[in-house]
């Protein structure tokens, strides 16, 4: 079984599974629909953001996503939500789309998979217009010293096998790196094994 093979037909639908579980369904849905206005959301994977979205907020919704072989279940989804989104094939580390030109841009679990997350981050910020807001829900760090070790020495299987998933990376710290504010963070372990399931969600606006 090559890498490819696995990559265009087992990984879409594994990544559909575990990030459609229901514990993980009730984080996007406390998120995404606080969307509004101009929404870019970076990572839109198999669409399962859709069917939260409140219509009644967002004027036009644009999703990102490189791995194109994703996008037939994003469509599907698409549909059956009764939204209007533009579909790109674009990577989060170069977004070729304007300045401030989004109200709001989404991402969750996202980070965790791109390559350079802070060029990612540094991208996402320069398309927010002022006054704008990065919604996030990611799965990261893990507070406890013994869990940590866990995802260090799980990392080199799991990031094999998950489409190059960090399970480690530090959300807060990237986020506040890239020049945003965190005034509502919220943190917790989700049900499931804790290495996979340490989550950082809220509402980042532009530092001043």
């Amino acid at each position: 079984m090559s890498s490819s093979w696995y990559e265009r037909h087992i990984l879409p639908r594994a990544l559909d599974y575990a990030c459609g579980l229901p514990m993980v369904g009730r984080q996007r849905q406390l998120l995404v629909p606080r969307a509004t206005g101009r929404v870019l959301e970076v990572g839109v994977g198999t669409g399962l953001n859709m069917r939260y979205y409140d219509k009644s907020l967002v004027s036009s919704i644009t999703a990102l996503d490189p791995a194109l072989e994703l996008h037939p279940l994003a469509r599907e989804r698409i549909a059956q939500a009764g939204l209007e989104v533009e579909l790109l094939g674009l990577s989060a580390e170069k977004i070729a789309l304007p300045d401030a030109s989004f109200d709001t841009v989404l991402i969750t679990y996202t980070l965790c998979t791109i390559p350079d997350p802070l060029a990612a981050l540094h991208e996402m910020r320069r398309v927010l217009a002022p006054g704008g807001q990065l919604l996030y829900c990611e799965h990261g760090r893990a507070p406890d010293a013994s869990v940590r070790r866990w995802q260090q020495w799980l990392q080199p299987v799991w990031g094999q096998f998950s489409g190059g998933c960090h399970l480690g990376r530090d959300i807060p710290a990237l986020l506040q790196a890239a020049g945003f504010a965190l005034p509502d963070l919220k943190t917790r372990y989700l049900p499931g094994p804790r290495p996979m399931t340490f989550h950082y969600w809220g509402a980042a606006r532009l530092k001043p």
